[in-house]
């Protein structure tokens, strides 16, 4: 299944003729049928970014890469470490690394919780190497988050929320910082 396709119809067009609520039933429930298991969790995160997708083209963003991976460096143990940013699309003339969360509740915390420090750096050097691919350097960028809270096929409910929340981190927010001298009194 591609980022568009669902079932035979075209998530796009499912979108955009009906309400999001029409779209959500027209969409098969996220099931463990045919499936190995823990899967589950795989098949409500591919989902969240099928509806993440749709939710961006139809506020005009212009989606131009999905599931971009690329190798960032190595950890202290010489480990290759993998990136990837979920959705990258303009918003007009501005760049956005948009990073999905999806979850079935938001009983326990909010799914942007989840884009820790650690997270933010990552997507953050995957960034960078994707404008110096592209030769995006001095285009302007932010780094946004997309919230998907899906109830699960044992709730009963076709309701959905979806947030976006722009420019939730920059690069000044993660740049290391250098005291001269010690910094305690």
């Amino acid at each position: 299944m591609s980022l568009y396709d669902v079932g035979n119809g075209n998530l796009k067009t499912l979108y955009t003729r009906g309400s999001i609520h029409r779209m959500i039933t027209l969409i098969d429930p996220v099931s463990n049928e045919g499936r190995p298991k823990g899967s589950r969790h795989l098949a409500l995160g591919r989902r969240g970014e099928e509806l993440a997708a749709a939710y961006l083209q139809q506020r005009g963003f212009r989606i131009v890469a999905a599931n971009f991976s690329l190798p960032v460096g190595r950890n202290r143990l010489g480990v290759l470490i993998n990136v990837e940013i979920d959705v990258v699309a303009y918003e007009g003339e501005t760049l956005c690394f948009v990073e999905v969360k999806t979850r079935s509740s938001d009983w326990f915390a909010a799914p942007e919780v989840n884009v820790d420090r650690r997270k933010q750096r990552q997507i953050a050097r995957a960034a960078r190497a994707y404008r110096r691919m592209f030769g995006l350097t001095n285009a302007p960028f932010r780094y946004d988050v997309l919230t998907v809270l899906l109830p699960t096929a044992d709730e009963r409910r076709a309701d959905f929320e979806i947030q976006l929340i722009r420019n939730y981190w920059t690069d000044a927010a993660l740049r290391k910082r250098y005291r001269p001298g010690a910094y305690w009194d």
